[in-house]
């Protein structure tokens, strides 16, 4: 009797189909807990973004560019309310734009070469990123709650085209921003952020 007619017809069902060979693997993700691989953040309160704002506000006043921008970038808002990673954000826009373009490129190579100095360059990577996804759709949010006025224009701005302008000088700081961010810290910095789980 050959070895193939040795099995019979129960020997020979799809049972081997049912087995889970991932529980067999010991490398699998079933045979670990694959939330260790991201560490939970630490959550940050709208307060405590507040407070961290003013005091980065208290800096820019004092003169101090540089250190508002690392107060900024040495706390970013990774876990945290909407509203407060806005707030933040706007902080950092506010700071960035108050440096002058003569004194990006040194204040870039400082931060840069400092301990810990690729991780800030990261960071405000990231922020200029989200700050100019923020500009693309129109930088605001519009009210639901605008009714239509005789002169044609809208409630929300000022002045026709008011916002838009706003907008248009945001998007031109962070794109100078970008563009030194690139020539101090190469490459490296964009491809950081895009592959980084913690978002800004």
């Amino acid at each position: 009797m050959s070895v193939i007619q040795q099995h019979t017809q129960a020997s020979l069902s799809d049972a081997w189909r049912t087995i889970n060979i991932d529980a067999l693997d010991p490398d699998s993700s079933q045979n670990f807990d694959t939330s260790t691989l991201h560490p939970p953040l630490p959550e940050i309160s709208e307060p405590e973004v507040r407070q961290l704002n003013s005091a980065v506000r208290q800096l820019l006043r004092g003169g101090d560019a540089e250190g508002a921008l690392r107060g900024c970038l040495e706390s970013p808002v990774y876990n945290g309310s909407d509203s407060a990673k806005d707030a933040h954000m706007q902080t950092v826009v506010e700071v960035l734009q108050s440096i002058k373009a003569s004194e990006m490129t040194p204040m870039l190579q400082r931060i840069y070469g400092s301990e810990g100095g690729i991780e800030l360059i990261d960071v405000l990577t990231k922020y200029l990123y989200k700050g100019m996804s923020g500009s693309s759709s129109g930088g605001h949010r519009t009210p639901k709650n605008l009714t239509p006025q005789v002169t044609g224009f809208s409630q929300f701005s000022s002045r026709p085209g008011g916002a838009n302008e706003s907008t248009g000088t945001a998007m031109s700081v962070l794109l100078s921003w970008h563009e030194k961010v690139v020539d101090v810290a190469g490459l490296g910095s964009i491809e950081r952020c895009m592959t980084d789980w913690r978002k800004v």
